[in-house]
């Protein structure tokens, strides 16, 4: 851990445990997901996120996950070439298309769902129960929430 402990935060110390963190958990459920199912942890998100919001739009998807719209049309590409994800009409904006899970995509989703639950709880461990969990995820659900209220670090492109 890298903070001060004289009571005085150490900001660059959070970051770097906060990222470092996010990288390990990231490419060790990555490694998983491909093992298992043939799809990277991107991936894999982009399904959960549409299986869980029907009728997103490439737009819905940059949103949510701060990608600019370009690198997410192009990922819905190789989502919608794999079999997964098919573009529809959409009937309120004809300049966009709905997105939707094809009955594979929906099956791969809940099946790597499962996958990525089960690793994540292995690779999380005790080191985060009970209450430690609880006051992290709250911690976090607070920092993004306002990083997202305030459009902070979202592409321009």
């Amino acid at each position: 851990m890298a903070y001060k402990s004289s009571g005085t935060s150490d900001l660059p110390g959070f970051f770097a445990d906060l990222v470092r963190c996010e990288t390990r958990l990231y490419n060790a459920l990555n490694d998983r997901l491909r093992e298992r199912h043939g799809i990277v942890t991107s991936q894999f998100e982009f399904l959960r996120h549409l299986r869980d919001h029907p009728g997103s739009r490439v737009a819905d998807l940059a949103a949510e996950f701060a990608v600019g719209v370009g690198a997410t049309s192009k990922s819905v590409d190789r989502l919608e070439k794999q079999g997964w994800v098919v573009r529809q009409h959409n009937p309120s904006d004809r300049r966009s298309s709905l997105l939707a899970l094809t009955d594979e995509g929906l099956m791969l989703v809940d099946a790597a769902d499962r996958t990525f639950t089960e690793r994540l709880a292995e690779l999380i461990g005790d080191t985060l129960d009970g209450a430690p969990m609880s006051t992290a995820a709250q911690t976090l659900s607070k920092l993004r929430s306002v990083l997202e209220r305030d459009q902070i670090g979202m592409p321009t492109g």
